[in-house]
């Protein structure tokens, strides 16, 4: 039984960084998904595929997994490279491409 200890993106639909900067044990599927033949739902049966387990710190994590006799695999997260621009940026006089409407 293997985990895998990761600190989740911000999705999609959000511009700052809320509901991030925590980390999450879960458990590695042992038997891959099968797809319902009546209704066509994809099941499990695979019961700790559904434990999610919430950390403060990725040391907290990791202390777990070892206490537990856990075998774990860290993934670090992609930190976003921001770019500084500014608004009055678009209406330099010296821009690479004209600027029209």
């Amino acid at each position: 039984m293997s985990a895998r200890i990761f600190s989740p993106a911000k999705t999609a639909m959000q511009s700052g960084t809320a509901k991030t900067g925590y980390w999450v044990l879960e458990f590695e599927p042992e038997r891959p998904r099968k797809i319902d033949p009546l209704m066509g739902y994809t099941t499990s049966g695979d019961m700790k595929s559904q434990i999610r387990l919430h950390f403060q710190t990725k040391e907290e994590a990791i202390a777990y997994a070892e206490r537990e006799g856990l075998a774990y695999r860290l993934q670090e997260p992609n930190l976003p490279k921001r770019r500084q621009i500014s608004y009055a940026d678009n209406f330099r006089y010296d821009r690479r491409t004209p600027w029209t409407h």
